[in-house]
């Protein structure tokens, strides 16, 4: 099951999944898209289904790790209510500015923020996404200020960038990067930890500025609490098989992910890292979901 629209860059990677593990199991894996409030109605509806392995649930950092603390009452509860399985990737969010933007090193936009504190606009996809927390975490490290601008999804966001609008912010790989290319839009660098595979040639924020900074989007595979240890090793080796792969590999870095893979406990642990860290950004912010 799925939190988001058809179309998305989580669709398509969950519809990318599908086709090999469908054929990896002989049987259909059929892709349920319920959207809604981050992905909550989505995340609700698996924590309530039969504990047999057929309901999996393809989660993001939003639904496993920061909707816990930006809404205030959640039908689930992202550690107690599900399984672990495998986590699949990360994709980095790219730091951009617009060209008309006198920066063109992190180090350089920190000092020109410094330099016109709540001058400048930042494009936000909306209060409570990634790109949002990252944009209150980065203003809280680097010790900048600018205003911040909510719109309703990361297409208009990246409209008021290509205008002049708004002079920066955090987005996705898929949203930006055509017009990177086309020099409407120039990358500072990565939000990962490690400079990403998909974009070996950036520099990470934290390399390049600011020290610790990580605010990337993540995706897993979680079914419902009390599915058997049978169950969940099978599906981690076929996850972890068909994630090996050269054409897996080949189709999800067009996606910009970096794969990941591994134990069910690995994306047990992610989790109990990632939900304090952004219930510090949230508390701090005062980050409220739409």
């Amino acid at each position: 099951m799925l939190g988001f629209a058809p179309g998305g860059a989580s669709d398509t990677m969950a519809r990318v999944v599908a086709v090999r593990l469908s054929e990896n199991l002989g049987q259909p894996v059929v892709i349920d898209n319920r959207a809604g409030a981050g992905g909550n109605i989505a995340a609700e509806i698996v924590s309530r289904s039969a504990p047999d392995g057929y309901t999996m649930l393809l989660g993001n950092n939003g639904m496993l790790a920061v909707n816990v603390s930006l809404y205030p009452k959640l039908g689930f509860d992202p550690v107690k209510d599900f399984a672990p399985v495998v986590l699949i990737a990360s994709q980095p969010n790219i730091l951009v500015v617009h060209p008309a933007v006198a920066a063109g090193s992190v180090k350089e936009l920190v000092a020109l923020a410094k330099s016109k504190p709540g001058q400048l606009n930042y494009a936000s996809p909306g209060n409570g996404t990634t790109g949002h927390l990252a944009a209150e975490l980065f203003k809280r490290m680097a010790g900048v200020e600018y205003t911040i601008i909510p719109f309703k999804g990361g297409g208009p966001a990246a409209l008021a960038m290509l205008s002049g609008e708004c002079q920066l912010t955090f987005a996705t790989a898929l949203s930006v990067q055509p017009h990177i290319k086309s020099g409407r839009l120039r990358a500072l660098g990565v939000t990962t930890a490690k400079r990403s595979a998909s974009f070996p040639e950036l520099p990470t924020v934290a390399e390049a500025g600011v020290p610790g900074f990580d605010a990337i989007t993540w995706h897993g595979i979680v079914v419902p609490a009390g599915t058997s240890k049978p169950v969940i090793a099978r599906l981690n080796s076929e996850f972890n098989k068909l994630l090996q792969t050269a054409n897996m590999r080949e189709r999800l870095m067009v996606l910009g992910s970096d794969i990941i893979g591994g134990e069910p406990k690995q994306l047990t642990d992610y989790m109990r890292v990632e939900i304090p860290r952004w219930a510090k950004v949230i508390k701090e912010s005062g980050a409220r979901a739409e």
